[in-house]
């Protein structure tokens, strides 16, 4: 698989506290990749030294095969949780200025912003100031100032505080075709809500530590129990959750007047002799597997590294 970013063995302490120990991940191409983990776990450190704001004292880093050198900067988008506006300036000429800084010719940065203003329906605030703007506002400007000059890697660290609902959706909705566009993505959160609509790959940082990483679908498939939700409609309800109970592993059951709802745990996931059970006794309404939460990984994977405990 080709990588565009590749952090190997990268570690950092500050004084006497340690910010990363030993932290590897692997970026693929073109990929949403979600760097999960609470405040204060290590996701800004590691970062901040992808974009060379700090350096590790151990581990390497590779931008597309290479080391990462003060070049690669240009092919870099960095959208950090803490915002960079100058307040007094005017949007505009803000804008302007930041997307020279980044390589950009005047006449260029200007066609592009026109064209991200347009697209963001924010046209009219060209010579507002920034400090007149609310958080949500100056959050879409430095939206289009992290995309503006067409990095190969974009990192957004918390991109939606500060959006209401609406306007988080605009934000969600351009990273996806970013992605689509040939983008790769590194999405920095400790909010596990859009991590399920965005990201293909994750890598959960805990206290330092990264504690489990890949293919999402791939770790919800190594998480999942075996846990079925099924709803049946059937003339005589607690009859068949007594028999139920009989042979399977039943929890959460409620019984109707003429259906009854309960969760069961297979052993194997094998559903075949449930259906075939179940398809003698009434009208199956729905059988569906339980697939864990990113936020239920979570606590389970730092459940089960003994974290929760200490």
């Amino acid at each position: 698989m080709n990588h565009i970013l590749v952090a190997n063995k990268v570690s950092k302490t500050y004084g006497g506290h340690t910010a990363l120990h030993n932290v590897s991940i692997e970026i693929p191409k073109n990929s949403i990749y979600g760097l999960l983990g609470p405040n204060g776990a290590g996701k800004t450190t590691l970062i901040r030294i992808i974009n060379q704001i700090s350096f590790p004292d151990q581990g390497e880093v590779f931008f597309e095969g290479e080391p990462l050198r003060s070049e690669h900067i240009s092919q870099i988008g960095y959208l950090p949780e803490e915002r960079g506006l100058y307040k007094s300036m005017k949007v505009g000429e803000q804008a302007l200025y930041l997307a020279q800084l980044k390589g950009l010719s005047k006449n260029d940065a200007k066609q592009r912003l026109k064209y991200w203003f347009e697209r963001l329906e924010i046209g009219d605030w060209w010579n507002k100031k920034i400090q007149e703007l609310s958080k949500g506002m100056a959050q879409k400007i430095q939206f289009i100032v992290t995309v503006l000059h067409e990095p190969k890697l974009l990192i957004f660290d918390e991109p939606f505080s500060g959006f209401d609902p609406i306007n988080a959706n605009i934000i969600k909705d351009e990273i996806l075709k970013l992605k689509e566009s040939g983008t790769s993505i590194i999405f920095s959160t400790h909010r596990m809500e859009s991590v399920e609509e965005l990201c293909e790959y994750i890598a959960l940082i805990h206290r330092s530590e990264k504690i489990l990483d890949g293919k999402l679908s791939e770790i919800k498939e190594a998480y999942k129990k075996n846990i079925f939700k099924v709803g049946i409609g059937t003339s005589s309800p607690n009859g068949l959750l007594d028999q139920l109970k009989g042979n399977f592993k039943i929890f959460d059951a409620v019984s109707g007047e003429s259906q009854l709802d309960f969760s069961v745990q297979l052993p194997g996931g094998n559903s075949n002799e449930l259906l075939s059970f179940l398809g003698t006794k009434g009208n199956i309404k729905n059988f569906t597997e339980t697939i864990p939460s990113a936020n239920e990984i979570f606590i389970r994977t730092i459940e089960n590294k003994g974290f929760a405990h200490e």
